[in-house]
């Protein structure tokens, strides 16, 4: 039997997470040289939509807040909140430690993924507003340092044909819920859509840029949310 918390937070006796294959040829892109890169095909597809399923039979929770009138981002959304080392281990251990393992910051090393592991759920006219993501001090000479969000569903998916043989856009079908980066003077860096599997990860903390989960129009956009961790 499961025990539901505050705020979305979940303990469950032998949940069973879905298996995480290991990826040897996974590659890095860009977009502001290491501070900011997209990783595709991170997760198989089977592997995001059994994620998807495993968050949804647990049950997520709303969250707002405050607004920026109280100090606060604004912010729209369903989330869980799920604390398993064996999680973030298996998922560090499909690739990421591979990426990261030229990455130093004030000479520490990257050791693995926050324990604490969020499902976030976006429906039509939800969204998360301009913000930065703080570094957590983990203790024991852990911090994190990096943001690891993968997309566990975007892009277009073309199941069907209408009378005339023309492709429609099937009900899974993303439009909007881009993530949105800015520079100095509110410049724009990147602007990333989501793609089924693909994960993003940015610095954060004292140089993180401030970004934006852009609303969605259409569908449902899924989210799993960690933090690489340097020692």
């Amino acid at each position: 039997m499961g025990e539901r918390q505050r705020g979305g937070d979940w303990k469950k006796a032998k949940m069973e997470w879905p298996p995480i294959k290991h990826k040897s040829n996974l590659n890095m892109t860009r977009l502001k040289d290491t501070d900011l890169f997209t990783v595709q095909n991170f997760f198989t597809s089977v592997e995001s939509e059994a994620f998807i399923k495993a968050a949804e039979s647990i049950g997520f929770v709303h969250q707002g807040s405050l607004g920026p009138t109280k100090g606060e981002a604004y912010r729209d959304n369903d989330r869980i909140s799920v604390n398993n080392p064996v999680l973030a281990d298996t998922i560090w251990e499909s690739g990421l430690n591979t990426l990261f393992s030229d990455f130093k910051i004030r000479g520490k090393v990257a050791v693995g993924l926050n324990p604490n592991i969020r499902f976030y759920r976006y429906k039509v006219g939800q969204r998360f507003g301009r913000h930065i993501d703080e570094s957590v001090d983990l203790g024991a000479g852990k911090r994190t340092h990096y943001t690891l969000l993968i997309y566990l569903n975007g892009g277009f998916k073309t199941k069907s044909r209408n009378d005339k043989g023309v492709p429609q856009d099937s009900p899974e079908t993303l439009v909007g819920g881009e993530t949105v980066f800015y520079g100095p003077r509110n410049g724009l860096v990147a602007e990333v859509t989501p793609m089924e599997g693909m994960s993003l990860l940015h610095i954060h903390g004292d140089k993180c840029m401030l970004h934006e989960g852009r609303n969605i129009t259409k569908g449902v956009k899924y989210l799993l949310r960690s933090d690489v961790v340097f020692a």
